[in-house]
């Protein structure tokens, strides 16, 4: 999924308790649904702004030769106005776009 084009929330806002329970119908069960997306969306962030920052990489032990680049600062910085991960798999969750399974209930 591109994360870049979520519609989620930049910041938190109180929820419907209803909300919450719809689909499940317990509020705990919820909770640990999207507490595992937003550990998947977290991972996935991270592996794409490691193998993003990987081309800024100096190899060289020389620590005067640190230098500053204006396109690893915005690369950061684009990063850090993303939405919270937490924020993206409740509006995932919101849209159905979360599949999900029970074992103990099948």
């Amino acid at each position: 999924m591109d994360y870049k084009k979520t519609k989620a929330a930049q910041s938190t806002i109180s929820r419907n308790l209803d909300v919450l329970t719809r689909e499940t119908g317990n509020i705990y069960e919820t909770v640990m649904i999207l507490a595992k997306r937003s550990n998947q969306i977290s991972s996935e962030l991270k592996e794409e702004l490691s193998q993003k920052l990987q081309e800024f990489a100096s190899y060289t032990d020389n620590m005067e030769e640190i230098f500053e680049n204006r396109e690893q600062i915005e690369i950061s910085k684009f990063y850090e106005r993303l939405p919270k991960p937490t924020l993206i798999a409740f509006e995932e969750f919101n849209e159905n776009e979360i599949y999900y399974r029970n074992p103990a209930r099948e």
